[in-house]
C-alpha cells in the first residue's frame, strides 16, 4: 500500500477583511498518497487558490493540521516554511515565473542555489533536468528567446530538478495553446507514471482534470465531493 504524502485534517483559513471574517476554508480532511496524479477544481471563490498556497507551504492554516511527507507544517515560522518548500515542493505556475536575465539552465538552477548545491553538482543535475523535459538543446536561451511552452517546460524541469516530495502544478496550460498545453500535460503524466512523482494540480479545466487518477471538487471551502477516473 503506497505511503501518504498529504495528510490534511480540519484545515480552515480565515481572512479577515476590516469587520469582516471571510472563510475561505472550512474544514478540509483529506489524503495524497505517494505517487498519485491529483486534480483540484472549483469555481472562483470555492478556496482552490487558498488550498494550493496550503498545500506549497505558502500560507499557514488558521486551524487544522497539515502533514507533508512526515512533517507537520501547520504552525510554522516564515523561514521554516521557506525551508520546507524548497526542500519537498515543486512549483510550475500559469505565468512561467523564469528569471528573465538568466538563461534556462540558470533558471533550472536557482532551486539548488538556494539549498546549498555545489556549482559542478547544480550544472549536471540542471541540464538532466531540462534533458527531462526535451530541451538540452535550449538551455542556453533566455526566456524572451523561447515559446511559452518552452518557458513552461523550464518551469517544470526547475520545478523538478530537487526532487521535491509533490509538485504542485496552477493552471499549469493556462497560458498556452492547445498544442503546448497537451505537450506539458503530457510531461507531466509522464513524470508521474515513469518517476513516480506525485503531483497535484489545480485547473478549471476539466479535460485536464479528468487525465487524473482523482479529483477533489471544492465549494464555498468544503471538499463537495470526490471523482475516481478509471
Amino acid at each position: 500500500m503506497a505511503e501518504t504524502v498529504i495528510n490534511i485534517k480540519e484545515l480552515t483559513k480565515i481572512y479577515q477583511m476590516g469587520d469582516i471574517e471571510v472563510k475561505a476554508l472550512a474544514g478540509v480532511t483529506f489524503q495524497v498518497k505517494k505517487g498519485e496524479l491529483l486534480a483540484i477544481m472549483g469555481p472562483s471563490g470555492s478556496g482552490k487558490s487558498t488550498m494550493m498556497n496550503m498545500l506549497g507551504c505558502l500560507d499557514i492554516p488558521t486551524s487544522g493540521e497539515y502533514m507533508l511527507d512526515g512533517e507537520s507544517v501547520s504552525e510554522l515560522k516564515d523561514n521554516q516554511l521557506a525551508n520546507i518548500r524548497n526542500r519537498k515542493v515543486g512549483f510550475v505556475f500559469q505565468r512561467f515565473m523564469l528569471l528573465s536575465n538568466l538563461t534556462a539552465r540558470g533558471n533550472v538552477e536557482l532551486p539548488l542555489r538556494y539549498a546549498g548545491v555545489p556549482a559542478k553538482q547544480r550544472k549536471q543535475r540542471a541540464i538532466k533536468a531540462l534533458e527531462s523535459v526535451g530541451l538540452g538543446d535550449r538551455m542556453h536561451h533566455h526566456p524572451n528567446e523561447l515559446s511559452g511552452g518552452e518557458q513552461q517546460r523550464v518551469a517544470l524541469a526547475r520545478a523538478v530538478v530537487n526532487e521535491p516530495a509533490i509538485l504542485m502544478a496552477d493552471e499549469p496550460t493556462g497560458n498556452l495553446d492547445s498544442k503546448s498545453g497537451r505537450e506539458v500535460m503530457n510531461l507531466l503524466l509522464r513524470m508521474n507514471k515513469e518517476q513516480g512523482a506525485t503531483v497535484i494540480v489545480v485547473t478549471h479545466d476539466a479535460s485536464i482534470a479528468a487525465q487524473c487518477e482523482r479529483t477533489i471538487h471544492l465549494f464555498d471551502g468544503l471538499i463537495e465531493r470526490e471523482e475516481v477516473h478509471a
